[in-house]
């Protein structure tokens, strides 16, 4: 199994008989999503995806990543939020965060479309002087500000460099599969297109096409990711949280909340988890918080954030837990050398490897936060591979739509995130939004 549950490091912040009276809500919870019944029943595609994608474009995706790593140096993946967490968590999860700075056969990957940073595009447009570059642009509708407007200035790019005719070779979309002004120019002007499925919500969706053409780009195995999330679906079927620690980490969730636990930090000891622990904010944040619930998702990388956060971690306001991603297996190994001046005073580490002074780091820690009043749960992930990377995407996701219903929420809508884009549109002057626009500049200090 890639991901293992460990209570250990709960103290008495969760008795027995608490986990015990939450199961049968855990159980509802589990009929809601099974039955199909619950609040936003039809974007639940991803639960059946490990076995129902499709297998077609899944071989599109692979022949289309072949291609674009032989036509270029640069691949730009331009979304926000779902449309590219996913990927780049994958892609620093699996291969590294200097995956750009390493010698490999694939090309350089950078990301645009999550800012509306002028700095930001200017700087990856000076990237891509003199090399090559292809794109993929994903967005269901294409009318969402920050992707639209960087997939207007990387496509002036190409076309100024390869022509409108060549450049159809070098621009991949993933949309809708039928309607949006997107897919409406991409079949216009030819190029080849990929599906953001309809009952699949952005944030779940790193497992279609949205995450597996970049991440296969990267030169990652996707077989083997989906392979890892079919063996967590295959895992995680029983409804009992004794015999279920996906589910046992929603009851968790649920039970710290009520007592007052509303702030749950995701940790991790390397830095390859940092865009995973983003992708998993946006999963949580969006899918728990609203109708004023939902615990508040953060995330930091230990040892490094312990010099920065450690101090309030440890001492300050009561309101937090800790789920900490434990990592068996680095997949490297560096020993620490004997240095005859042992002028920092660590020789007693010599002949260690790194791997075992950060599992140290991290037990001292787990110890220290216990003992300060703060809940820790572990879940120990197997390795770093791209099947572990399927089999945790699972897990979170499965495990956030049964914390959801839980909590009491519909866990795959997210209508909050609407009012900024329609406070934007009308301050920007878009048609139609002209007295929202003047009643809001009003307010403006």
């Amino acid at each position: 199994m890639a991901i293992k549950l460990n209570s250990n490091y709960l103290g008495d912040f969760v008795s027995a008989e608490e986990l015990s009276k939450i199961k049968e809500e855990v159980v509802a919870a589990h009929n809601t999503l099974k039955s199909r019944s619950g609040e936003g029943s039809d974007f639940l595609g991803w639960e059946t995806l490990p076995t129902d994608y499709d297998k077609e474009e899944f071989a599109r995706i692979k022949v289309a990543a072949e291609k674009i790593k032989k036509s270029c140096d640069v691949f730009i993946v331009v979304g926000i939020g779902g449309s590219y967490l996913g990927a780049r968590a994958a892609i620093e999860f699996v291969k590294s965060p200097l995956y750009n700075n390493l010698k490999k056969d694939t090309p350089d990957i950078y990301f645009a479309g999550n800012t509306i940073s002028s700095s930001a595009i200017k700087e990856l447009l000076s990237i891509c002087e003199g090399r090559d570059v292809c794109i993929n642009v994903i967005s269901k509708s294409g009318t969402t500000t920050e992707p639209a407007v960087a997939f207007r200035i990387l496509r002036e790019l190409l076309e100024k460099k390869y022509g409108v005719e060549g450049s159809k070779d070098r621009i991949f979309i993933t949309t809708d599969r039928e309607r949006g002004t997107l897919k409406a120019f991409a079949d216009e002007r030819g190029y080849e297109t990929f599906v953001v499925p309809d009952d699949v919500g952005g944030r779940y969706s790193v497992l279609t096409a949205v995450g597996l053409l970049p991440i296969a780009v990267a030169g990652i195995d996707i077989d083997a990711m989906m392979q890892g999330a079919l063996d967590a679906s295959n895992k995680f079927t029983d409804p009992d949280i004794d015999n279920n620690d996906c589910y046992k980490y929603a009851a968790l969730r649920n039970l710290l909340y009520r007592k007052g636990r509303g702030i749950e930090i995701l940790v991790g000891y390397e830095p390859s988890l940092l865009l995973f622990n983003e992708w998993w904010k946006q999963l949580y944040g969006e899918s728990e918080g609203k109708d004023n619930k939902g615990i508040y998702p953060s995330s930091v990388i230990f040892s490094t954030d312990l010099h920065s956060l450690g101090q309030y971690i440890q001492e300050g306001t009561r309101n937090i837990f800790e789920t900490v991603i434990s990592v068996k297996d680095s997949g490297c190994e560096v020993i620490i050398p004997e240095d005859a001046a042992n002028v920092d005073g660590l020789n007693f580490l010599s002949g260690s490897t790194l791997d075992k002074v950060n599992h140290t780091a991290m037990c001292a820690t787990l110890l220290a936060h216990n003992d300060g009043g703060v809940p820790n749960i572990v879940l120990e992930l197997d390795d770093f591979s791209a099947y572990s990377f399927g089999f945790a995407v699972y897990f979170f996701e499965l495990a956030c739509a049964i914390s959801g219903y839980t909590l009491g929420v519909n866990p795959f809508n997210q209508p909050g995130v609407e009012a900024y884009k329609k406070n934007m549109f009308a301050l920007l002057g878009k048609p139609g939004y002209e007295d929202m626009g003047e009643a809001l500049r009003a307010r403006i200090k």
